[in-house]
């Protein structure tokens, strides 16, 4: 019984310190983003001439309801006509087919360079969409946008001419947030991404640190994807790991934090799991592959942490539902295991960890919102719901985050897109909208069960 007793509090206080450290990690991105930040600085003549051949790729599956609205606005960019070229790859088995065919052929009779890419087979998903269609792509640089963005008319001229230094791969920017006050979960999912587009991408780029493409939303030196293998479907976050093997090569990112490419937040719970889901397991499966390359390589030693501790941010989850479930036997046992007090009190100090997370999100949102008594209210009052939504879905990203590290392949599940824009905007007849409950729905009425019991233990 000891034996078990002391195997029990040792993992508990690995998940506490790797929570720990992780936070301790965030908290020097906090500093990095309030004191270190890059001015990129473009000379005027260099904006106004800088105008090399783009190639804008629009990879969609089944995407009937938002395909339209992206390929309007994404013809509605300010760019010389000579030197564009818009791709849209298809991979969809429904309407949005014949729907694609309709709209790209109204802007080719425009003047506009717009090809249709069909695909039957989904090989290797959205990864294997861009790879096939960079082989015929005319463009230097290749700008992407999933089907939910409407990028800004400015968005190339802001963009490309980072790219007149030679050795910059990527220029990403800030994701925005079409109907953020749509309902509390998307205000939710919000007030998460902002603090990663804001405090974690700043304060990594700020220092040369390893950044990542999100997937979108940014336009890549087509020499730098070649040079860095191209893209590889064996993760299900392809932007992730291409962001690593161009930077292990010493390419430089750009992140452009002023520059915000407006998206649809998933609107639904089903949805934003499906995405969680992807990303958590994705960034495992990144991880796996690439932990000892950044280890091994010449960064320095600042730099190597922060990119083991990016990599491995979706452990989080892991932790906490670790931590949660070790919460309950240990606190009944805490008053019979005298000889183990020192290390319960020692554990107190991980609750620091709960203040650097409260001070990440507060420098995020009063970026976002600006400083002042309105943005802290709204802190307050969305930060304990933020971590309520983070807690419950933490068995369900955490079991994501085991299957990546295992090695269990599955399939490249798209987040569901309803065009959601305005508050009044309804989504219940929308074809995609994910409605079964499987055996981790059950799992998670459990998890529920237990999280109460450790408030309850915590608090009584």
């Amino acid at each position: 019984m000891k034996i078990v007793m002391i195997f029990t509090l040792a993992i508990y206080f690995i998940a506490s310190l790797f929570l720990f450290l992780y936070s301790l990690t965030q908290l020097t991105l906090v500093w990095k983003y309030l004191t270190k930040k890059k001015v990129f600085i473009i000379k005027k003549k260099v904006k106004e001439t800088f105008r090399p051949y783009v190639t804008i790729q629009l990879p969609v599956y089944n995407e009937m309801y938002v395909v339209e609205r992206l390929i309007d606005k994404v013809c509605e960019l300010e760019y010389p006509l000579d030197k564009l070229e818009i791709q849209v790859l298809d991979d969809s088995t429904d309407e949005t087919k014949a729907i694609i065919q309709i709209k790209v052929l109204e802007w080719k009779q425009r003047g506009f360079d717009i090809v249709h890419i069909h695909r039957t087979n989904r090989k290797g998903y959205k990864a294997g969409a861009l790879e096939e269609a960079l082989e015929i792509a005319k463009g230097e640089f290749i700008a992407i946008f999933d089907a939910d963005f409407l990028p800004q008319s400015n968005f190339l001229l802001k963009t490309i001419p980072h790219f007149h230094k030679s050795n910059v791969g990527l220029v990403q920017t800030r994701w925005g947030h079409i109907n953020r006050n749509y309902s509390l979960l998307t205000r939710l999912q919000a007030f998460a991404l902002d603090a990663h587009f804001t405090v974690e991408q700043v304060g990594r780029n700020a220092t040369n640190g390893f950044i990542n493409f999100n997937g979108t939303a940014g336009v890549w030196r087509k020499k730098c994807i070649y040079e860095s293998g191209n893209w590889s479907p064996d993760t299900l976050t392809e932007d992730l790991d291409l962001s690593y093997r161009a930077q292990l090569k010493n390419w430089e990112f750009v992140y452009l934090e002023n520059v915000a490419s407006p998206a649809e937040l998933p609107p639904i719970m089903s949805a934003l799991k499906s995405q969680q889901y992807r990303w958590t397991k994705g960034g495992a499966e990144t991880a796996k592959k690439h932990i000892s390359n950044v280890i091994k390589s010449k960064k320095s030693f600042g730099t190597k942490w922060h990119g083991v501790m990016h990599l491995m941010n979706s452990s989080v989850f892991v932790c906490i539902v670790a931590c949660a479930l070790l919460s309950v036997p240990l606190l009944s046992l805490k008053q019979s295991l005298p000889q183990f007090q020192n290390l319960f009190v020692i554990a107190s100090i991980f609750l620091i960890s709960f203040f650097v997370l409260a001070s990440f999100y507060l420098t995020s949102i009063l970026k976002i919102k600006g400083n002042s008594l309105a943005s802290v209210i709204e802190f307050v009052l969305l930060f304990p719901l933020f971590l309520a939504m983070s807690m419950g879905l933490s068995l369900h990203n955490a079991i994501a985050v085991l299957e990546g590290y295992a090695g269990k392949k599955t399939s490249f599940v798209r987040t569901p897109k309803f065009n959601i824009t305005a508050v009044d905007n309804q989504f219940k007849k929308n074809i995609y909208t994910l409605n079964k409950m499987g055996w981790l729905s059950f799992l998670e009425g459990g998890w529920l069960f237990i999280l109460l019991m450790v408030f309850t233990k915590v608090f009584n």
